[in-house]
């Protein structure tokens, strides 16, 4: 696949990581991409560990496997770094962002010696707050957004406000919640990725 970006979800049923894959999917697809976003399908009882994928770009895309050597890695739940390697072909100079209140130090040792980028963002807070609920796929849909810049922040939250309009139609109450769970973790990765810069100067 020329230029595009691969991005592999571990979650468990329930938790939104098969649904966040289909909604990157869709707002990409709006702003003119070629996408695929699907689930592996196997045991999907609820709490069950499950995987879901996505490939974006600005070219067709032609190749339909699952994906083994991401470019992005979004681990939903931190639970599954103790049973799952969630790192596997994940590439060098890719990424992985965990939902967790914890510091990349503390997870450092969960992740096989993986020395790519890594962050770390608190989905579970971030939800609560402008939710009232655990609902971590927003956050992590935000979060994957402005670490791999797939999307321009204003475009993809212009087509998620009217993917969330449609999906929510008969709840329109929690549009605006969902939408400052975007806005609130754009600032939060955009602070840790500005910090990156220092370091990095």
């Amino acid at each position: 696949m020329n230029k595009g970006l691969e991005i592999r979800w571990h979650g468990r049923g329930g938790q939104g990581a098969k649904t966040a894959a289909l909604l990157l999917a869709d707002a990409a697809f709006k702003t003119g991409q070629y996408v695929q976003g699907f689930p592996e399908y196997g045991p999907e009882r609820m709490g069950a560990p499950i995987t879901a994928y996505n490939r974006i770009g600005r070219e067709p895309i032609r190749v339909h496997s699952n994906i083994y050597t991401p470019d992005l890695v979004m681990v939903v739940d931190e639970t599954l770094l103790h049973s799952v390697d969630v790192t596997a072909g994940l590439k060098r100079d890719g990424a992985i962002i965990i939902n967790t209140p914890k510091a990349k130090e503390e997870i450092l040792p969960l992740l096989n010696g993986y020395q790519g980028s890594i962050y770390t963002v608190d989905a579970r807070s971030i939800s609560e707050e402008t939710l009232g609920k655990n609902f971590p796929n927003s956050p992590m849909l935000a979060a994957a957004v402005a670490v791999s810049g797939v999307m321009e922040r204003e475009a993809f939250l212009k087509e998620m406000r009217g993917l969330y309009e449609h999906k929510f139609a008969k709840k329109p109450e929690v549009i605006e919640g969902n939408m400052q769970a975007l806005y609130r973790t754009f600032e939060v990765m955009q602070e840790m990725l500005n910090q990156d810069i220092r370091k990095s100067a």
